[in-house]
């Protein structure tokens, strides 16, 4: 099996090839993740720019996948960091989302609730942020109109992926248009 079987679109970029060929050469090496990584495949792959003249990955898996890459998300994504220095890789589920049936639109079936836009947005929301779980969101609106979404993460995970912070902010908000601010909420001890 050679890495060019690790994606599925049909005209690979020069960062989807090396992404394969990384993910291949952990199968041959690792013997840990040999039969796990055998049956994974990706769809595309972007670089996205982070402030301070950072960039992350954001690697698309394909839905049926994305339990397979979750086993073994935390050791892929470590291996992944190591061999592309100074850039975050993340692993967000290829989502459709379907428009809003109109007055003249001829759809016969209902809108699945989960390609809606909003599903979408926060599904992406729960990949993004992976081995650590979502614990609360608000929304704050702003005087001028905006809006900023405080997403705030398990207290858990806070030391393995508080540097990826700022990462997440700027790749939410660069597939999604949206401001997201991750927090940790803070710990009330009673005495």
């Amino acid at each position: 099996m050679s890495a060019m079987n690790k994606i599925t679109s049909t005209t690979p970029s020069d960062l989807e090839v090396q992404i394969a060929q990384a993910l291949f050469d952990l199968e041959t090496s690792v013997a840990d993740l040999k039969i796990d990584l055998r049956l994974l495949q990706f769809s595309s792959a972007r670089e996205i720019d982070v402030s301070g003249g950072k960039k992350a990955i954001v690697i698309f898996v394909p839905v049926p996948l994305l339990a397979g890459f979750h086993k073994i998300q935390q050791r892929l994504t470590r291996e992944l960091e190591k061999k592309f220095s100074d850039r975050h890789v993340v692993f967000i589920a290829q989502r459709r989302i379907l428009p809003k049936p109109g007055r003249r639109s001829r759809q016969t079936q209902k809108r699945p609730r989960s390609r809606t836009l909003t599903a979408v947005h926060d599904a992406m929301l729960e990949d993004l942020v992976f081995p650590t779980e979502i614990v609360g969101k608000r929304i704050r609106s702003l005087v001028g109109g905006g809006k900023i979404q405080k997403v705030f993460l398990d207290n858990k995970e806070s030391t393995s992926i508080d540097y990826k912070l700022e990462s997440f902010q700027s790749v939410y908000n660069k597939l999604t248009g949206k401001q997201v601010v991750f927090e940790f909420p803070a710990i009330n001890e009673v005495y």
